[in-house]
């Protein structure tokens, strides 16, 4: 189906602040970095929060750390996976903002254009490869798997260039990553079948878990995602040219063939990084950017490292009630993602519908 026309970023009704329900404007921030302060903050109290979530619901984290083995299982495995999900959702919300920037449509996200579907097929090769468990892999075999994902993602999303012939028609773009996805999911289904030891994490793989992030993947994404962060702000001026049409972009002397380049790169990247250690999580990269809008407006400048720290607060917000609504069992974060998202974007709907 066709999705309905929306306004382009550089329209004042895409970074205008939504309505509330009496009509008026929503109470917006008027300095970037108070929303990114309190963003800091709630992520540290969803953190501290993380520490204490287990299979028995959450614990006092005093209590925890007077005990020896209770403090080595806060170490060894809660710790990493709180701040790995925070990490892997502020890759995804960087580059929901650099798709929905470098494609100038708010529909844009980092799976839309068959970046997701790349890094799944990728994976699945490399899983049948080794015939290894997704999940029980060294911190080497970790990063070929990062790698991979990385390599399918960028081949997904130049394919999807490629059939669309550039990012100047929206509607050809959105129906080529449509087909770009739909075809190498196929694919992906196909190795699974081949391959039937992948089964089983190739199912992980696709509802998306932060549970086997360990130091070694935290450390792979900090890393990775600070790379990201810098490049976004250094090519921040080319997405805010991009906005205002592609000939005023070209009017400011913006070379604009390499800066997609590497725009794409920087895309394919993060998304890579964190599909390769948490799966598919769906919609993260995609509200996180509307909600840095709806609360404030500014240039890509402040908005891609905002919609980081928004995106990995989204990711371990739904991690923790991931953990806690059905303790001791566990609902993948991937499926409350995907609820969350869709419940938020059909209330955004409702409330523009006139």
């Amino acid at each position: 189906m066709t999705p309905p026309p929306t306004p382009e970023h550089g329209s004042a009704a895409a970074v205008a602040p939504l309505p509330n329900g009496s009509g008026s404007a929503v109470t917006a921030p008027r300095r970037p970095w108070a929303l990114g302060l309190g963003l800091c903050l709630l992520a540290a109290l969803l953190a501290l929060l993380g520490l204490g979530v287990g299979s028995s619901g959450l614990e006092p984290i005093w209590r925890l750390w007077a005990d020896p083995v209770a403090a080595q299982i806060v170490w060894d495995i809660r710790a990493p996976r709180t701040l790995g999900a925070w990490a892997a959702g502020a890759l995804l919300g960087l580059a929901g903002a650099v798709a929905q920037g470098l494609f100038r449509n708010p529909l844009a996200d980092p799976f839309l254009l068959g970046s997701a579907a790349g890094a799944a097929l990728a994976v699945a090769l490399t899983l049948a490869g080794f015939g290894v468990s997704l999940f029980a892999l060294e911190w080497l075999v970790r990063l070929g798997l990062t790698a991979a994902a990385f390599v399918g993602a960028v081949a997904a999303v130049l394919l999807t260039l490629a059939l669309a012939r550039g990012v100047q028609h929206t509607l050809r773009l959105l129906l080529a990553g449509v087909v770009v996805g739909m075809v190498l999911g196929a694919l992906s289904s196909a190795v699974t079948l081949a391959a039937p030891a992948t089964l089983a994490p190739m199912q992980a793989f696709m509802l998306g878990s932060t549970g086997f992030i360990g130091w070694p993947a935290l450390g792979l994404m900090a890393a990775v995602g600070a790379l990201c962060v810098c490049a976004g702000v250094a090519l921040a001026k080319v997405l805010d040219g991009l906005s205002l049409g592609e000939d005023t972009a070209q009017s400011l002397g913006l070379p604009l063939a390499p800066l997609r380049v590497a725009l794409v790169v920087l895309l394919a990247l993060a998304t890579g990084t964190a599909v390769a250690q948490t799966g598919l999580i769906a919609f993260v990269g995609l509200v996180a950017p509307h909600l840095v809008r709806a609360l404030i407006q500014t240039t890509h400048g402040w908005l891609l490292p905002l919609a980081s720290l928004m995106g990995g607060v989204l990711l371990l917000a739904a991690d923790l009630l991931a953990r806690a609504l059905l303790a001791p069992q566990e609902i993948p974060v991937g499926v409350l993602t995907a609820v969350l998202g869709g419940g938020y974007l059909l209330w955004l709907m409702r409330r523009r519908a006139p």
